[in-house]
């Protein structure tokens, strides 16, 4: 089972937004001057495509590079580089998740501190309950059936839902994020691990909505087509004023990390269409009783 090092999630969540705050600035400050990422990338000995990735937030920082780069877009003050060389430090900063590299595809970890530094999480899930959500022998259950030769790779199952499973205590820690969850009503339908395990997970998402913290809504089959037709996605907004929201939605292979106003803007719009399209937190808590009478 993957190590979880002792480090809050607010601390390791943390080095994430700052590696984002930083390329931010460094990108700021590249543009101020009419530099091109060609021209920084070669001040530093590497590709335009570093310094994209660099000002994304994408990569991890070396102190040379980001001295060099201050000193090219003309940023001399003691105190701004220092500030900034500060910033460098504590983004590079390991993250508990980083326990379970190897076991994650390489795009998730990015998430998963995005996720542990972010005030207000909204999700929209149309195939399983989401990972905040599942109880432990629910998420063996889901890991479990997306394994090809399960029975050869019960460390790795175990890892993956050791994570999800760490993940969930920023939800019952003392400063928890808000969490906003619209599951489809196919996603309760699916019974994963049995009935005793799809009755400890509806009993569980019935305890969980009653936190003040935590809203759930179910998007019942009877209302039909919905906005979002694109599938399961995220929306994080942060506490940090100079950081943006950001959409998150994965593929089999690959995800994406949207931050650009007009594509947010997008998702945005259509979750707020499913929360205002769905029964409130009431009548979904009331769906999922019903639903536990099946099992």
């Amino acid at each position: 089972m993957g190590r979880v090092d002792n480090v809050t999630a607010t601390e390791s969540g943390g080095s994430v937004v700052r590696r984002i705050l930083l390329g931010s600035q460094l990108r700021r400050l590249r543009e101020s001057r009419g530099i091109s990422r060609e021209a920084a990338g070669y001040s530093i000995r590497a590709s335009e495509s570093k310094i994209s990735r660099m000002e994304l937030g994408r990569v991890s920082f070396k102190t040379r590079d980001i001295e060099d780069l201050l000193t090219l877009y003309g940023v001399t003050g003691e105190l701004e580089r220092e500030g900034l060389l500060g910033l460098a430090k504590e983004a590079n900063m390991a993250g508990w998740w980083h326990s379970f590299n190897g076991v994650v595809p390489n795009w998730f970890p990015t998430y998963v501190g995005l996720e542990a530094a972010a005030s207000v999480i909204k999700v929209f899930e149309v195939q399983f309950v989401h990972g905040l959500l599942q109880t432990e022998a629910y998420a063996q259950a889901v890991v479990t059936r997306g394994m090809r030769d399960p029975e050869g790779r019960r460390d790795e199952i175990d890892s993956k839902v050791a994570l999800r499973l760490e993940r969930q205590k920023k939800l019952v820690s003392e400063h928890p994020p808000r969490l906003h969850a619209v599951l489809d009503e196919g996603a309760l339908h699916r019974p994963y691990g049995g009935n005793d395990v799809m009755r400890a997970q509806l009993e569980h998402l019935i305890e969980m909505s009653e936190r003040p913290h935590v809203t759930i809504q179910v998007m019942p089959f009877s209302y039909g087509g919905h906005t979002a037709d694109t599938g399961a996605f995220s929306v994080l907004t942060f506490p940090e004023p100079d950081l943006a929201d950001i959409v998150y939605t994965e593929q089999l292979t690959s995800a994406l990390y949207m931050d650009k106003a007009e594509e947010v803007g997008q998702y945005t719009a259509v979750m707020d269409s499913l929360i205002s399209d769905c029964p409130g937190r009431d009548a979904s808590r009331e769906i999922l009783r019903e639903l536990l009478q099946r099992y």
